[in-house]
C-alpha cells in the first residue's frame, strides 16, 4: 500500500539526489523493498494480531453482556449502566498508572518477549472466565478482577506491539505495514464480537473457551517472529530520565502531540461501544445476537476503509483530512444515538467506523514516522494511554454520562463535543491542519542515526 506515495523514504541511498524525488528513478527504488507479507516476521506478527484481536472482542463482548445483565437483575437501569462505567475504569487504571514504565519496558526489553508474556496472561484469564462461566458462578467482583488484569494486560502489549512492527519491515514500506496491521485489527474487531455473541447465545462458557483457543494461536505464531532489530538508547541514561525524555518528545513535537490528543479527546467524547449492550437490551431490543452485529459495525467501516489504503495509500493533505474524517465521525455518531432503527444503527456504526479508521490510519503512519526507533515505546506508551483513556475511560464515561442523561443524551453530547473539539484542534495545532504527507523534515544522509543492533 504504501509503496506509492513513499518514494522520498527510499532516496537516502543516493543523497545526492534525496532533496529531489526522481519520477524516473521512482518505481526501480520501490522494487528494492518487499511487501510486508513477503517477510516472514511480518506474517506471524499479522497473524498473531489477527487471532488476539478475535480472542479480544470476543471476550469485551461478553464481559459487557454479563456485566450488565447480571446488574439489571438487582439494579435499576441507571445503576446498571454504571457499573459497564466502572467495567470501563477499571480497565483503564492499570494502564494510567504504569504508562511511564511500560514505555520505557519496551525500549530496553525484547519486544518479542513482552508480548508473549501478555498473551498468556490474556490466555489465564479467558480459560478462568470460561471455567466460572461454565459452573454458573459468574459475579461482578469476578468480572471486576479480571478487567484489572486485562488492563495490565493491554498496558504492557500495547508500546510493545506497536514499536515491534517498525522492526520487522524496511521503513519505506512501514505506511504499508501500518494498513495491513490494522486490516488485522479492524477485521478481527469484525469477527471476534459475532463469534462471541453466537459463542455464548449457544453455549455461554464457549465464547471464553474459543477466546482461550485463539490466543493459544497467537502465542504459536509470536514464538515464530524470529531475532529483529533493536534500538540503542544513546549514553544509557538513568531510567527516569529515559522516561521523561519520552514524554518531553511529545510534548515538544506539536504535530505528534495534535495527533494524540485529537484522538483522546474525540473518542472519549464520542465513543459509544460502552452503551451497545444498553441499545441492544432496552432500545433496538435485539439481544446478545444483535449485539454482536452493533459492535461489528464500526469494524465493517472500518476495514473497508484499511482495505482500500492497502491497494491506495494516501499521498496528500493527510492533515486537513484527518480533521475531517474525525469530523464526520461525530456526525455519524450522533445519528446513532437518534436512530430506534437497527438497519440505521448499523449503517452509522459503519460510517463511524469508517472515519476513525481514515483518521487512525494517517495518526499512526504519522506518529510512528515522525518519532525515533528508540523513543517508539516511550512515545507508543503515551499514545496508548490517551488511546485507552478515550476507550477504557472513555467508555467509563460513557457509562456515568448514560446513568445521569440516559443512553440517548450521552451519545448526542459526545458526538457533538467531538465536532467541537476537531474545530478547536485546527487553529490550535496549526501543524495538523498543514501537514500535506507523512514524511519527517528530512536529515542529511551523513547524520542518520545508526542506533539498531540485532536482538
Amino acid at each position: 500500500m504504501l509503496g506509492r506515495g513513499q518514494e522520498k523514504l527510499g532516496d537516502g541511498a543516493q543523497s545526492s539526489i534525496a532533496p529531489i524525488p526522481c519520477p524516473v528513478l521512482k518505481q526501480p527504488q520501490m522494487a528494492l523493498f518487499p511487501h510486508p507479507f513477503r517477510i516472514h516476521n511480518f506474517r506471524a506478527y499479522w497473524a498473531a494480531r489477527f487471532a488476539m484481536t478475535i480472542a479480544q472482542n470476543a471476550m469485551i463482548i461478553v464481559i459487557g453482556w454479563q456485566t450488565y445483565t447480571i446488574a439489571r437483575a438487582t439494579m435499576s437501569p441507571s445503576a446498571a449502566a454504571a457499573q459497564l462505567g466502572l467495567i470501563g475504569l477499571l480497565q483503564f487504571l492499570p494502564l494510567f498508572v504504569t504508562t511511564p514504565i511500560t514505555g520505557w519496558v519496551a525500549d530496553h526489553f525484547d519486544r518479542r518477549t513482552i508480548t508473549r508474556i501478555t498473551v498468556s496472561l490474556q490466555f489465564a484469564c479467558a480459560f478462568v472466565l470460561a471455567i466460572v462461566t461454565e459452573q454458573g458462578a459468574m459475579t461482578l467482583p469476578v468480572l471486576f478482577s479480571i478487567a484489572v488484569v486485562l488492563g495490565t494486560c493491554r498496558a504492557f502489549a500495547g508500546p510493545a506491539f506497536g514499536a515491534l512492527a517498525p522492526n520487522l519491515v524496511p521503513r519505506e514500506v512501514l505506511p504499508t505495514a501500518i494498513a495491513l496491521s490494522s486490516i488485522s485489527w479492524q477485521v478481527g474487531t469484525i469477527i471476534g464480537p459475532a463469534v462471541g455473541g453466537l459463542a455464548y447465545a449457544a453455549a455461554p462458557f464457549a465464547a471464553y473457551a474459543l477466546a482461550a483457543m485463539l490466543f493459544g494461536v497467537a502465542m504459536g505464531c509470536l514464538l515464530l517472529i524470529g531475532p529483529v532489530p533493536r534500538p540503542l538508547i544513546a549514553g544509557k541514561p538513568h531510567p527516569i530520565r529515559q522516561i521523561v525524555d519520552g514524554l518531553l518528545y511529545v510534548g515538544e513535537n506539536k504535530l505528534v502531540l495534535g495527533a494524540i490528543t485529537l484522538d483522546l479527546f474525540a473518542v472519549f467524547l464520542a465513543g459509544t461501544s460502552a452503551l451497545l449492550p444498553i441499545y441492544a437490551h432496552d432500545i433496538l431490543k435485539v439481544g446478545p445476537v444483535g449485539l454482536s452485529l452493533l459492535a461489528s459495525a464500526p469494524a465493517v467501516g472500518a476495514s473497508i476503509i484499511a482495505l482500500i489504503f492497502s491497494f491506495r495509500p494516501i499521498k496528500t493533505n493527510v492533515g486537513p483530512k484527518m480533521l475531517g474524517a474525525v469530523i464526520v465521525y461525530g456526525v455519524a455518531t450522533i445519528v446513532f444515538g437518534v436512530s430506534q432503527i437497527m438497519v440505521l444503527s448499523l449503517i452509522a456504526l459503519g460510517i463511524a467506523g469508517a472515519a476513525d479508521m481514515f483518521s487512525v490510519y494517517i495518526r499512526q503512519s504519522l506518529i510512528q514516522l515522525h518519532t525515533p526507533d528508540e523513543k517508539r515505546g516511550r512515545v507508543g506508551a503515551v499514545s496508548q494511554l490517551t488511546i485507552s483513556a478515550s476507550n477504557e475511560l472513555g467508555e467509563a464515561e460513557s457509562g456515568f454520562l448514560a446513568a445521569a442523561l440516559g443512553p440517548v443524551g450521552a451519545v448526542l453530547v459526545g458526538g457533538g463535543g467531538a465536532i467541537v473539539v476537531t474545530i478547536l484542534w485546527t487553529y490550535l495545532f496549526p501543524s495538523i491542519r498543514n501537514a500535506r504527507s507523512f514524511e519527517p523534515p528530512a536529515l542529511p544522509e551523513e547524520i542518520q542515526p545508526n542506533t539498531m543492533e540485532a536482538a
